[in-house]
């Protein structure tokens, strides 16, 4: 129930959708009880079984309440049969019980519709905390978990909590109270009856909670197994040209079908587990009720100590208690499978980032003088990446790192940007170290340009203003115009408000690297960071690219992650690295003049 606890703080919000809930179920439960009470008189009119009673019962006690109960509704039936008929009276007797069904539905309604909300609300909640903590968590939280498992726990998991969990808010008023009312007028109509009615019942609750026993542990199967080939799926989809260029189709096919299978399989487990509870409470609730009609039928026919219809009533009753026995039996499970999903939604709202905010960290306003790397050491796993590693940009200054693949470049960029905190060493802005900034302000001062074209499955202008959400579509097309993208995006059927597809797979590579670079430049931010920005496009692209960045890099202060070299000969100073550390730093053709490690990816490159 721990789960459970920490899951019905998101119903705070709809307190008043609780209690109304709550409100309504107790005049339900009532209703729904009294519904079977008010067949008494019907019947007793019906087939003349009321005794003469000239005067009113006197009260002894509770403990001869039903004697009584029964004594007053004789006097009154007796009385309305004299001054209105038995035809009238038997209409009266219909009514009321017309009146109290009409009730108990009308309070369940009225139940169902409070729930709804508070229901929904919760489920709103959930979902909205969940994908805030989902992009709060830092990038290094991703590189380690399958992101079809994060879509499982966002949408499926949060529906079973829905299901489940929120169903027990129901039940813990509503089912609960059916039986307490229901047992109430039981020992009313008869004490001895519902004594023994009473010793069955322990042994029906111990038969199913051992049905239920392993259900969590099979939930949970299920649940990852669902995260899996969801995996698959997203993992498919975004690297759809290479299954089908490699002819790899049947491989991921296997794949799927092997996932699904378990899938199944646990399914399959879970629900017949699941299922089984239905009909063997409904099967000890007959076998009970067979006890019943044989041990209260000798109390009317042989006994002649309760009356046929108050044994009628009394029936109704005790079926009357197997529906919300059954909705308890099947809540347990429901608990079960819920307490699975909600392990692994907490799983992911509970988990502490990594990179935070220090209590105490300062909004930086503005670049003013330098950026600077000081003995900073890395690592992603077991291996530094980086050690040691030092390096000084000036404001206005383009730095450019520059070597063979795994040497530490595209890992500066992400500890500039905070995606991930040094080992060792610190990074300053401005003799500000970085960690003790927030994250927002230093964010704020930095532009990013990546390898891959990151776009979103919206317009131009949508795309554009996620790095300026109130800008003008004057100061879009401007930006579109310093990154050279204008001419093909007012050639689009709709202009700027044209939806590029998904992940801009409308565009061509070229024209998906112009708009990454419109964005930084809409952004207007002091610090640019290049990520490999033309690494990955033609020639006639890169010359179009090479330009805009050109045009966006003056006077503003860069680092340039460069794969290709002739889109750094203008940089202020090319630091060349490897294996996480500078072997070579200085202008292009003073590190030509070496004949270094420099000149020889030149080499490489024929550009000399």
């Amino acid at each position: 129930m721990n789960y459970f606890k920490k899951i019905l703080v998101f119903a705070k919000p709809y307190r008043r959708h609780a209690v109304g809930n709550i409100f309504s179920n107790i005049f339900y439960a009532l209703f729904g009880s009294l519904a079977f009470v008010s067949l008494i008189p019907m019947l007793k009119v019906l087939f003349d079984d009321k005794k003469e009673i000239v005067e009113a019962p006197a009260y002894t006690g509770i403990v001869n309440i039903g004697e009584y109960l029964e004594g007053q509704l004789n006097l009154f039936i007796n009385e309305k049969i004299a001054t209105d008929g038995e035809m009238n009276t038997l209409m009266l007797m219909i009514g009321l019980v017309i009146s109290t069904f009409l009730l108990k539905n009308f309070f369940g309604y009225l139940a169902m519709y409070f729930i709804t909300y508070l229901r929904n609300g919760v489920l709103k909640d959930l979902r909205n905390a969940l994908y805030k903590k989902t992009v709060a968590l830092p990038v290094s939280f991703y590189s380690e978990k399958r992101k079809g498992d994060t879509i499982a726990r966002i949408t499926s998991d949060v529906l079973e909590i829905q299901h489940s969990f929120l169903s027990i808010l129901e039940l813990i008023v509503r089912e609960p109270l059916m039986i307490l009312f229901t047992i109430i007028f039981m020992l009313a109509i008869s004490v001895k009856l519902t004594l023994f009615v009473f010793i069955f019942i322990p042994v029906s609750g111990f038969i199913i909670s051992r049905i239920g026993k392993n259900l969590k542990k099979k939930s949970d199967r299920v649940q990852k197994e669902q995260g899996f080939f969801l995996s698959i799926l997203e993992e498919t989809l975004g690297g759809l040209k290479i299954i089908k260029g490699f002819n790899a189709e049947h491989l991921f096919n296997n794949k799927f079908k092997n996932s699904t299978s378990r899938f199944y399989k646990y399914s399959n487990s879970l629900l017949n587990r699941q299922n089984l509870a239905s009909p063997i409470s409904e099967f000890l609730g007959i076998v009970v009720i067979a006890i019943l009609l044989w041990f209260g039928g000798r109390m009317v026919l042989v006994e002649g100590t309760l009356e046929p219809a108050a044994f009628i009533a009394y029936m109704g009753l005790a079926y009357n208690i197997l529906t919300p026995a059954k909705a308890i039996s099947k809540a347990s499970y429901g608990v079960k499978k819920g307490n699975a999903a909600a392990e692994r939604v907490l799983e992911i709202l509970e988990t502490e980032s990594t990179i935070q905010d220090k209590p105490d960290a300062v909004v930086k306003e503005g670049f003013n003088e330098e950026v600077r790397l000081e003995n900073i050491s890395f690592k992603y796993e077991d291996e530094y990446v980086l050690q040691d590693f030092s390096l000084t940009v000036p404001k206005g200054h383009t730095v450019a790192l520059v070597g063979q693949s795994g040497s530490g470049k595209s890992t500066i960029a992400n500890l500039i940007t905070r995606f991930y905190d040094v080992n060792k060493g610190k990074i300053a802005i401005d003799g500000v170290d970085i960690k003790d900034m927030t994250q927002a302000s230093l964010r704020k001062l930095l532009g990013l340009v990546t390898q891959d074209s990151i776009l979103f499955n919206d317009t131009v202008a949508g795309n554009l203003r996620v790095a300026a959400e109130e800008a003008s579509e004057e100061e879009i097309i401007e930006a579109l115009k310093i990154a050279n993208a204008w001419e093909f995006v007012k050639s689009l059927p709709e202009g700027i408000h044209t939806n590029i597809g998904d992940s801009g797979n409308k565009l061509s590579g070229g024209q998906k690297q112009r708009l990454s670079i419109a964005r930084a430049v809409l952004k207007n931010p002091p610090i640019m960071i290049l990520d490999e920005a033309t690494s990955a496009l033609d020639t006639e692209s890169e010359r179009l690219v090479q330009d805009a960045l050109e045009n966006m890099m003056k006077n503003r202060t860069s680092v340039v992650i460069a794969h290709r070299l002739s889109t750094i000969q203008n940089a202020n100073t090319i630091v060349v690295l490897s294996k996480g550390k500078i072997v070579e730093q200085g202008k292009h053709q003073e590190l030509l003049d070496q004949r270094g490690v420099y000149y020889s990816l030149v080499e490489m490159q024929s550009l000399t």
